[in-house]
């Protein structure tokens, strides 16, 4: 409906078609939101997920195994089944604090639109060459993992022939084990820490059972080539990360992979105001997934980097269910709240603010740890009492962590900090 200054309105906008925005999406519509509208910038809806074609999604919500497209199919055949409306290939172009857009595509023009709550599902990006400054020529054959993977999966553009990959994040590995059965050679993964990035079961299952080498304490010093990659050189880290001299080693190859980093993709939560994490990269949120700005809310990887999609199904379900409530204007914005403080070991918390009258009867905290560990226990304290001690046989940076609480605990007690900390064994 448009309004007399030609303005559209909606209930719920959400901003991405990812898993993380469909899901919001669908949820909001469920929870009694009238008008909804999925804006995604690409040409098909599903994100990340529509490059995803193995399997390993799916196993916690449907108790099955899918592909990332199967998954994300479920999900935009219930979107069209809610009559939901959705605009491709339409760019958002300027946020408002006051939950204005400003959005563009090829058949609309450019539109103003006013929703009663926003939902930020925009996912994240990648780290590139340019953020972690490898010197050296500027040649052709430097990709970023998920670049490499959309022209593989969607494109059938092969990148190269022999690859050596920088970065252990999770779709880099993935990618090492689709360009070995694509019949290319990956002649080696680097690490610049002594542990990987990504998932353990994603280490044995990309790089161990297909024989890929991994290096641990290696990075990338230089790209050698001008027209087309001919060669890098890798030298040994130490324990700051530093290249050692002295220890530097040639490696032939067409094709240097970066694997270094997801970044959430926060420009129009920072043009709005929302205030961000600065450990995490994503806003600052509460236990309705609710940002610093009243009415406007994040989910998915926009807030921080999940490991799992089902993880950030979860998540942006509690956004969705949150953003109909607020249109309904039975989301409460009173009442005690809580800080959570990451402790010894942790490196963040989400969420970072909790109300406790908004408070489902579980709440979940996800968090990473700084290091690997094992043996250990998380440890949760509401002020100085301790609630919760959770065993652990191992924990690593590159899996994130997620501790249930009962909110009965919170409501029964004047609680003003929630933290949680390693307690590593013999402690």
């Amino acid at each position: 409906m448009k309004g007399s200054d030609g303005v559209k309105g909606y209930d719920v906008a959400v901003i991405g078609g990812g898993p993380a925005g469909l899901a919001a999406a669908i949820e909001s519509k469920k929870h009694g939101a009238g008008s909804i509208c999925v804006i995604e910038r690409d040409r098909e809806l599903g994100g990340i997920l529509q490059q995803c074609i193995h399997n390993g999604f799916g196993l916690h919500i449907f108790k099955e195994d899918l592909t990332g497209p199967e998954y994300a199919e479920r999900f935009i055949d219930e979107l069209k089944e809610l009559e939901i409306t959705c605009k491709l290939d339409t760019m958002v172009l300027e946020l408002s604090a006051d939950r204005h857009m400003d959005i563009i595509n090829t058949y609309d023009g450019f539109m103003r639109i006013k929703a009663e709550a926003i939902i930020l599902a925009m996912g994240c990006r990648e780290r590139t060459r340019g953020a972690i400054n490898i010197p050296g020529t500027r040649p052709a054959g430097v990709f970023t993992a998920g670049t490499a993977q959309r022209f593989i999966n969607m494109e059938g553009c092969l990148v190269g022939r022999k690859i050596v990959m920088l970065g252990t994040g999770d779709i880099g590995l993935i990618m090492a084990r689709r360009l070995t059965l694509e019949g290319a050679e990956v002649k080696v993964v680097l690490a610049r820490r002594g542990y990987p990035g990504g998932l353990m079961r994603n280490v044995a299952q990309c790089l161990y059972d297909y024989n890929i080498p991994l290096l641990l304490h290696h990075t990338v010093v230089k790209i050698m080539g001008k027209e087309r990659v001919t060669g890098v050189l890798i030298a040994r880290t130490d324990e700051e990360r530093k290249p050692i001299p002295g220890t530097e080693e040639l490696y032939d190859c067409d094709t240097l992979l970066l694997s270094v980093g997801l970044i959430p993709e926060n420009e129009l939560s920072r043009e709005a105001g929302v205030k961000l994490d600065p450990v995490t990269g994503g806003p600052v949120v509460d236990e309705s997934m609710g940002t610093s700005i009243r009415g406007i809310f994040a989910c998915g990887n926009v807030v921080h980097v999940h490991d799992l999609v089902d993880y950030v199904t979860d998540e942006s379900r509690r956004a969705g269910r949150s953003a109909a409530k607020f249109v309904q204007k039975s989301l409460k914005e009173e009442g005690l709240l809580i800080k959570t403080k990451p402790g010894d070991g942790i490196r963040y918390i989400v969420p970072n603010l909790i109300r406790v009258d908004n408070l489902d009867d579980t709440l979940e905290l996800f968090m990473r740890v700084s290091e690997i560990y094992r043996n250990a226990r998380l440890m949760v304290k509401a002020d100085d009492v301790v609630i919760r001690k959770v065993k652990k046989m191992q924990m690593a940076p590159g899996e994130m962590e997620r501790i249930r609480l009962d909110s009965k605990i919170l409501k029964d007690r004047e609680v003003s900090v929630l933290s949680v900390k390693v307690e590593k064994e013999g402690t």
